[in-house]
């Protein structure tokens, strides 16, 4: 018999894992269905390589349901911040052990659905721009401005993921904005003095 899913979120995501942890494989199939495909795209940003990204996804969940017997609802961390600090860490790892020998701008690019073939060469001109500059970011930079402006976390949430407060987590995004925006390829794209990172 099935008996009715929480709503979408941070309870619910909890509620999900509990449910799990109880044996209920459909929670978990849900809790998948919500956290893995974000998972997996923030694996592929950080690593540029569609299958690395995917095995590090996976990884990352599967530590979450070896994880989902002793979690803490109350008080502890946030089942989507958990997931997306395994992620970081496990894509940082892979990216030392390889020693970042393939860059960024050779991930392959994602396919452009606009109908104009100069658009699309155009957004992977600046894809392209963008994947590189991302490259030559200290690793901490990198991963705050993916999370921040791709992934669209807050800075709290960044903060959390990795490990560290909210101002450092500005610091870094403030540093990375400056660096990006000195890189001769990004220097038309952004504007250095907007500050979407501040949060009130």
């Amino acid at each position: 018999m099935n008996r009715p899913l929480p709503p979408a979120g941070a309870d619910a995501d909890a509620a999900l894992l509990a449910a799990y942890a109880a044996g209920d494989a459909q929670a978990a199939a849900t809790l998948a269905a919500r956290l893995l495909p974000r998972s997996l795209r923030l694996a592929a940003r950080l690593l540029g390589d569609p299958a690395e990204a995917e095995d590090v996804a996976q990884e990352a969940m599967l530590r979450l349901w070896r994880a989902a017997p002793g979690w803490r609802a109350d008080g502890g961390a946030r089942v989507e911040t958990w997931l997306h600090r395994v992620v970081v860490n496990l894509a940082t790892d892979r990216l030392r052990r390889r020693g970042r020998t393939r860059p960024l701008e050779d991930a392959p690019d994602p396919i452009d659905p606009q109908p104009s073939a100069e658009a699309g060469l155009i957004a992977q001109g600046r894809a392209a721009a963008l994947n590189a500059a991302l490259g030559r970011l200290p690793e901490r930079q990198r991963i705050a401005v993916v999370l921040r402006h791709l992934e669209a976390l807050s800075n709290p949430e960044i903060a959390a993921i990795l490990d560290t407060g909210v101002e450092a987590v500005e610091s870094l995004l403030a540093r990375a904005r400056r660096a990006l925006a000195a890189d001769p390829a990004l220097r038309h794209d952004i504007d250095p003095d907007s500050n979407p990172d501040k949060e009130g």
